[in-house]
């Protein structure tokens, strides 16, 4: 056993038996169950920053403060629809036998969708950060470690992984015809 070599793989196969609908079905049910991991925390800092405005003292931040309390809210509902696109998505187009397209456009939605909620949970801590301490430089070093944490696990390290594969020339499927 030591000495034997993977089995090579073929162009478009995923390395495992399954057709190409199970692949997709399989493909679409990872893609929801992430969704489902990512939507929740979403929501609650949606809920979170829809209530501050009601709350006492909020007219007394600064304009600073204001300015990024609204940026992150815009963020943040930003970050909802496209997460929650894909739903839209599958819904819009079912019975049309397009599940390929939905698999790639319903992943390109979730990773902007995850782009964009880094960018808002970032937000969020400057301007925790800088309504608690009010100094600059608490407040910049503390977002850019923030906003370093989310570049290395959500974009660094799932990149260098996927360079990896692409070495060892595990294969890359096709979008759909048309994009």
């Amino acid at each position: 056993m030591s000495g034997e070599q993977p089995e090579e793989r073929k162009p478009g196969e995923s390395g495992r038996e399954e057709t190409e609908e199970e692949r997709l079905d399989r493909n679409l049910g990872e893609l929801l169950q992430e969704l489902r991991v990512a939507l929740p925390g979403v929501q609650v800092l949606f809920a979170f920053l829809l209530a501050v405005p009601f709350q006492q003292n909020f007219t007394e931040i600064s304009d600073f403060d204001k300015a990024m309390y609204f940026t992150t809210l815009l963020l943040t509902a930003f970050s909802a629809a496209l997460l929650i696109a894909p739903s839209a998505y599958h819904r819009l187009t079912f019975r049309y036998q397009q599940k390929h397209r939905l698999v790639f456009v319903s992943n390109r939605l979730a990773i902007a969708g995850l782009g964009v909620l880094a960018l808002a949970m970032t937000c969020a801590i400057l301007l925790v950060t800088n309504v608690l301490w009010g100094t600059v430089a608490t407040t910049v070093v503390t977002t850019v470690a923030v906003l370093t944490m989310f570049a290395v696990l959500w974009v660094a390290l799932p990149l260098r992984r996927r360079l990896r594969y692409r070495d060892e020339g595990l294969p890359l499927l096709d979008p759909p015809e048309g994009d």
